[in-house]
């Protein structure tokens, strides 16, 4: 269970699990073997029940659910999930009132409710986690960094476009979930409305394969563990067409590395993935 002693302190192993990564929901599971934390709940409380499980622990040991904005691939199974197990909700100002104004959550304890800065690093049981705002088309949307004495791991999901500070918060995380939601091409000749297309494609929207690929290569080095590719759209992207793209962007980026490097990998839509621990 612990991997080591570091000046007389145990250190305690860090997991991660995605239990749903796609435009229809989004639930990421991060902790060691003292804080249990969630980061999104834009599922069932069920599924969220059934994911958890998998990682060897109940709702009722979760510290903290942790949203990055309000939208309902985000929220979904907040409302049920926080008043069954009475969890602390933590988000900026912004996501906080939104979601109070959101019907289909339905009435949450107003004590449960932690607000954050969107620059805050705050303590959450034995884990550090910091936010930073990010591009997109919500409130006050942020990602999230989560930090234990051993390793870091971050969400990284919803920008429609990233920017030197998004690329300085997120350097030296050990694993991470990144979006790369869409084919340009697939989205561009695809069934959506105009106006949809737009608001994807624009700075406020979702990044695409290639700006993935291009995020992520300024964000390799040796301790890198595991990358999940998340919230794919079912409708303008492939699973195997996300990950070649992205592979294709690292290995001829201006970096020193190339894709086989590294774990990269596409996060399940609808099932739970595997619990990684670093």
């Amino acid at each position: 269970m612990f991997p080591g002693k570091r000046t007389g302190i145990w250190l305690y192993r860090m997991r991660m699990m995605t239990i749903a990564s796609s435009s229809s929901g989004n639930c990421t599971y991060v902790g060691d073997d003292t804080t249990h934390i969630l980061i999104d709940a834009g599922i069932s409380a069920k599924r969220i029940e059934q994911g958890l499980a998998k990682a060897g622990i109940t709702p009722r040991e979760l510290d903290a659910i942790m949203i990055t904005h309000e939208h309902t691939d985000h929220i979904s199974g907040l409302g049920v999930l926080s008043r069954k197990y009475n969890i602390p909700i933590y988000g900026t100002a912004g996501t906080v009132r939104a979601i109070q104004t959101c019907r289909s959550v339905g009435l949450i304890d107003s004590d449960l409710y932690q607000i954050l800065d969107r620059h805050e690093v705050t303590q959450v049981g034995g884990l550090r986690v910091a936010l930073h705002p990010i591009s997109h088309d919500a409130a006050d949307p942020v990602c999230y960094k989560v930090s234990s004495e051993t390793a870091t791991v971050a969400l990284a999901t919803d920008m429609g476009c990233y920017d030197r500070d998004i690329v300085e918060f997120l350097q030296g995380v050990n694993a991470m979930v990144l979006e790369s939601n869409h084919d340009i091409n697939m989205l561009s000749v695809g069934s959506y409305p105009y106006v949809l297309k737009q608001r994807i494609l624009g700075n406020k929207g979702h990044l695409c394969n290639e700006a993935a690929g291009q995020l992520l290569s300024s964000l390799l080095h040796d301790d890198m563990k595991k990358v999940f590719l998340g919230h794919l759209s079912k409708e303008n992207n492939l699973p195997e067409l996300a990950l070649t793209t992205v592979c294709l962007e690292v290995s001829m980026g201006d970096n020193p590395y190339k894709a086989d490097d590294f774990d990269i990998q596409v996060a399940d839509r609808n099932d739970p993935g595997e619990l990684i621990e670093l």
